[in-house]
């Protein structure tokens, strides 16, 4: 049993071929794909794709690299949308520091207001991180985000702020990063975060794990950096696959929506 816990199936690198891309990552063993919109283009899509396909699950959000067309209509599309039963998280949603491809200030503004929303309808969040992390803890803590929960996508700081995220109640969710030579500080994040808050994504199309870096990524490379997690810790592929999926459940499917702690 494996799961990608976040992957963009509606993006535009799939058109050609995403029912054989899906198809073959339940071929490999994947019971468990997270779509995630990142943008109102791409919400229609995600809800076109849920339909179509069992294993594979939805969330919308307003991305920090989106965040000035984050307002009233948007807001009011998410929520419609919500409503189906296969839209199980809100995002991803956050701060980007690194490419501030919206201001800083609309990025805040959008991330507090997309928390409040989350809250309002009970769906665990997909946090988006990146050069922001005293900003990004601060405001999930200000905003008492573990009562809804959720996970910190691509998670890419050290272990202290590891350790931060999970006394807040947050999953965290290892890239095909972790395969790369440099990874060093993620490898010590993988050996200490707790096997019941652990989950693995792909990120797809985007940050292809090794031996295929360079090239388009899909949702059953997932298995290669549960492959290189397992390693790390000195667990069996398999076990370690089951114990990630289990937690995709507990984290997306488990908890009636508007009842979770």
């Amino acid at each position: 049993m494996f799961a990608d816990s976040h992957c963009h199936l509606e993006m535009e690198s799939y058109d050609e071929d995403r029912g054989d891309v899906i198809k073959q990552s339940v071929r490999e063993g994947l019971h468990y794909m997270l779509t995630v919109g990142t943008e109102e283009a791409y919400f229609n899509k995600v809800i076109e794709i849920i339909d179509g396909f069992p294993m594979v699950y939805g969330a919308l959000g307003i991305h920090p690299h989106n965040s000035n067309a984050y307002g009233p209509d948007v807001a009011d599309k998410i929520r419609h949308l919500a409503a189906h039963p296969k839209i199980v998280a809100y995002g991803e949603i956050g701060l980007d520091y690194f490419k501030n491809h919206s201001p800083r200030e609309a990025q805040i503004k959008a991330f507090r207001q997309q928390l409040e929303l989350a809250q309002t309808l009970g769906l665990p969040i997909i946090v988006h991180s990146r050069d922001a992390r005293e900003e990004t803890y601060a405001i999930l803590k200000e905003a008492s985000a573990n009562e809804c929960g959720g996970v910190i996508h691509c998670y890419s700081y050290d272990l202290d702020y590891v350790k931060k995220f999970l006394h807040l109640g947050f999953y965290i969710s290892i890239p095909g990063t972790i395969t790369y030579t440099k990874a060093q500080e993620l490898q010590k994040v993988v050996q200490y975060v707790p096997d019941d808050r652990l989950l693995a994504e792909t990120d797809a199309p985007f940050l292809t794990p090794s031996p295929h870096r360079g090239k388009r990524n899909v949702p059953s490379y997932v298995k290669l950096t549960i492959e290189k997690i397992a390693f790390l810790r000195g667990k069996d592929l398999e076990e370690l696959g089951t114990v990630m999926c289990h937690n995709f459940e507990k984290l997306f499917l488990k908890t009636p929506k508007g009842k979770r702690a």
